[in-house]
Formats: structure tokens, sequence, C-alpha cells
């Protein structure tokens, strides 16, 4: 499978060849692997989407994420990570994710 990232920084990879099997969030203290079959929708903007999943609800913070709800569409995205805390403040391109949050679903 071949991955293509977003920016320098790897903030997320898609799968330039087809559809991905699950999203893994790459959290600093944890990762989560979210199967494709259980997304039902995200949404968002250019500041902030959310993805959500049967059991987990994906928040990304930052700018240019308009790119990540598209990939998220399309179910492509292998990877989100988040940025260490340094990384948090030194901004620089259109792309770039400042904050990663995962919750349990009151459902899941």
């Amino acid at each position: 499978m071949n991955t293509a990232s977003a920016d320098s920084r790897k903030s997320w990879s898609v799968s330039s060849d087809d559809r991905a099997n699950a999203l893994e969030v790459a959290l600093l203290k944890r990762t989560y692997v979210l199967p494709w079959h259980q997304f039902v929708y995200a949404e968002g903007g250019d500041d902030e989407v959310h993805a959500v999943f049967a059991t987990h609800e994906v928040i990304v913070r930052g700018t240019g994420l308009t790119a990540l709800l598209a990939a998220l569409a399309a179910q492509n995205v292998t990877v989100i990570q988040e940025p260490t805390r340094a990384d948090r403040f030194q901004s620089s391109g259109d792309r770039f994710i400042r904050e990663v949050i995962v919750e349990k679903n009151d459902a899941g």
C-alpha cells in the first residue's frame, strides 16, 4: 500500500491505492485503530473536523483541514498523528493539525 502525506510533518496519511481498512489515530500516549466499516459520518471545515464511528468520535483541530475532511469522506485516511507539544505551536504551511481528541461515544 502506498501512502501519501498531507504535509511534511505527516499529520495525516492517505492511501493512494485504494480505500483503507482502518483509521489509526496515533495520540502521544495511546493509539486507536478504528475500522472503516464502523464509520458513520464526518463533518467540519477548515479549522475543525469530526469523524464519527460507531464507538468513538475523533475531533481534529488545526488549519487546512478541508483536505482531511475530503479524505475521510473517501475513507482512505490511514493515519492521523497527534503533534508533539512543541509542534503544536510551530504551524507552518497550509495544512496543520494542532490537536487530536478521541472520545468514546455514549452508545459505544
